[in-house]
């Protein structure tokens, strides 16, 4: 849709999601700055809104521990970085070393980044009190969705929060090329969807669902006290 005859490697399409493919859909995002400004476009001027409103959804408090799947460039990252305090932490995780470089130039004194991937997390098993991860999941190989949430589970201590953000289809025509471009061709089937089976699959009690703005969606769980490690 954005290429010419050149191929130009700066095209909105391949800052997002033409690169360091993997074969079944998954994909990493090389180009940071790229990214935030489209982002910004994309989000219509109120990202800073709805990543606060994620932050919150998290139940993120004083002291916890954070781990943040698919930090991408650290914007959530750091939005969650006050809330946590001095006594907390927030670890920020991507595949992509081009956005882990830049997350880490940002980076508060209670944030911390690695280079990884989400279906291989390299954490101890019951080692964070939340894991969020917004918009990351579509970028992930379809064969790899389901682990990563379940190594979500994995790394959360028994009672953690999970906190998962993702694209729904607008109905909005304009918003629907809008997140098109964002999200890729990676969104089906539809993350609501594909959320609504992966979240209680990997053993999480789902807690709420809702939508914040015209094109996301979230899921909000809970990883029981008595479930199996």
């Amino acid at each position: 849709m954005f290429r010419n005859k050149k191929e130009n490697p700066l095209s909105a399409g391949k800052l997002l999601h033409g690169h360091s493919r993997h074969s079944d859909g998954g994909g990493t995002i090389d180009y940071p700055r790229g990214y935030d400004v489209l982002a910004e476009i994309g989000f219509l001027g109120r990202r800073r809104g709805v990543f606060t409103r994620l932050a919150a959804l998290s139940g993120a408090e004083q002291g916890h521990q954070i781990v943040d799947v698919g930090c991408g460039t650290g914007y959530l990252t750091r939005m969650l970085a006050p809330i946590v305090g001095r006594e907390g932490r927030v670890t920020g995780l991507d595949p992509s070393p081009a956005m882990i470089g830049h997350a880490r130039r940002r980076s508060p004194d209670n944030c911390s980044y690695q280079v990884g991937e989400g279906q291989a997390m390299p954490f101890p098993d019951a080692s964070f009190d939340i894991a969020v991860s917004s918009f990351a999941v579509h970028h992930m190989p379809v064969s790899a969705r389901g682990t990563a949430v379940r190594e979500m589970f994995r790394v959360l201590r028994p009672g953690g929060r999970l906190l998962i953000a993702e694209f729904r289809p607008p109905a909005n025509p304009l918003a629907a090329r809008l997140a098109a471009v964002l999200a890729g061709p990676a969104m089906r089937p539809t993350m609501p969807e594909l959320l609504a089976d992966l979240v209680p699959g990997a053993g999480f009690r789902v807690e709420s669902t809702g939508t914040v703005g015209p094109v996301l969606y979230y899921v909000t769980a809970v990883r029981p006290l008595d479930a199996p490690s």
